[in-house]
């Protein structure tokens, strides 16, 4: 097993304290690390089962439940497990024991959430870092694991995350607070042997290029708040009722890349008004064609939306157009055209969903450099940035939103004024 495994985790392994908490940064094999163990505990311990829970449903299969199923390989037991995707479910063959997966978006299933064999002892949140609410993990830990476990079993959570932010209820809750009833751990890339030299040359280079991204994704430390460029930013969801939502409107942004740079498309709502905006979608890949980025962009729902795209790419836009996205637009390039754009976006608060973890990680990293600079004034790091880029981009139409009144609102382009305005707008 300790060749499997390998070293690091010895009293993570073993832990039986009430909750087990590891902050990790990538590369730790944390979640590879936890995958091996429970099933190693569901085979050794009749009787008990386990629920994974993420932020969101459908980001189990490509992840804890991918991990979960290559522990299985890992350890030779394959053929002792049913998984099945409808629904998505493990089953150990020989006492029907179960791990189930749920999210935090179906939060009546997930109350509800019962075992036909043994006891729901265990309970991983992976990616504990995209709740955002310490009440919602507090519904789940008054839920699930539930009633009497007879010993030699035990009622455990485990929490796998990467720690983006000291200002996370997280930090406070398990790591701030001396508990006797929690285990705490911290790894990083430094003590997974199972990497090789060019993993490391990833992290090495991540440590001279974007020393604050290295202090988190690569050391597993905290992120810290002080000198980033957009300050006040949270995790969450943001519920418009429907008295207020003449207040807000749908823009987009997009960043083009390819080998290097990944694309970037962001999608958020704002509300000028009460200076709120809201990140609920996005997409960040390499080597995506511009086929590829119109069917994404289909597929989600917006190809008929009016999107802002880097205006340094003429010919990736006049491809999206013939390939459907009949709205795309270039961006505003100019002189203090970045600072602008930022000090706008910077009087408004920001809410990202959960679900958007690749702005979640750029809005904790993204920062000042100290040695570029226009106009006397310090410009970000032109690095790990390239969602931030997307939502400047798409910010540039925010200025010809007006909301007026409930139920009526007005938006130009300044070709058009509120006097010429006669009824819908396309």
């Amino acid at each position: 097993m300790s060749e499997i495994v390998g070293g690091g985790y010895d009293k993570f392994w073993n832990s039986k304290k009430r909750y087990r908490v590891l902050k990790g940064g990538k590369g730790s094999k944390k979640s590879a690390t936890t995958a091996l163990n429970f099933i190693f505990r569901l085979m050794s311990e009749e009787k008990s089962n386990l629920l994974v829970v993420r932020q969101v449903m459908n980001t189990h299969r490509d992840s804890t439940f991918a991990q979960l199923k290559w522990a299985q390989e890992k350890l030779g037991v394959s053929e002792y497990w049913v998984n099945t995707v409808s629904p998505l479910e493990m089953t150990y063959k020989p006492t029907g024991q179960k791990i189930l997966f749920r999210g935090f978006d179906d939060v009546l299933k997930l109350a509800s959430t019962t075992v036909p064999q043994g006891y729901l002892n265990y309970v991983w949140i992976e990616e504990a870092f995209e709740i955002a609410k310490e009440a919602d993990f507090d519904k789940l830990d008054l839920s699930v694991p539930r009633g009497k476990i007879p010993p030699p079993l035990y009622k455990q959570t485990t929490l796998t995350f990467n720690p983006w932010s000291e200002a996370h209820w997280l930090k406070k809750r398990f790591f701030d607070q001396k508990s006797r009833d929690v285990d705490t751990f911290s790894t990083n890339y430094l003590i997974n042997e199972f990497l090789d030299d060019c993993d490391r040359a990833v992290f090495e280079r991540m440590k001279k290029q974007n020393r604050r991204r290295y202090e988190v994704a690569g050391l597993g430390n905290w992120g810290v708040t002080d000198g980033l460029v957009f300050e006040n930013w949270c995790v969450g969801n943001v519920d418009i009722e429907p008295q207020n939502e003449f207040k807000w409107k749908s823009f987009f942004g997009l960043d083009y890349g390819y080998t290097n740079d990944p694309t970037a498309f962001v999608a958020f709502k704002v509300n000028p008004i009460d200076k709120q905006i809201f990140i609920y979608n996005e997409f960040y890949q390499k080597r995506m064609l511009n086929s590829d980025i119109a069917q994404k962009i289909k597929e989600m729902g917006f190809s008929k939306e009016r999107i802002r795209a880097d205006c340094a790419e003429p010919k990736s836009n006049d491809d999206l157009r013939r390939l459907g996205i009949s709205r795309i637009a270039p961006s505003y390039k100019g002189r203090d055209s970045i600072l602008n754009g930022i000090a706008a976006i910077s009087e408004y608060k920001i809410t990202v969903h959960p679900r958007c973890v690749n702005m979640i990680r750029e809005l904790s990293s993204y920062v000042y450099d100290e040695r570029r600079s226009e106009g006397g004034l310090r410009l970000p790091k032109d690095s790990e940035n390239h969602l931030c880029d997307a939502l400047r981009y798409g910010f540039e139409d925010v200025k010809f939103f007006k909301p007026l009144a409930e139920n009526k609102r007005i938006i130009t382009d300044g070709a058009i004024t509120e006097k010429d305005f006669k009824g819908g707008w396309d």
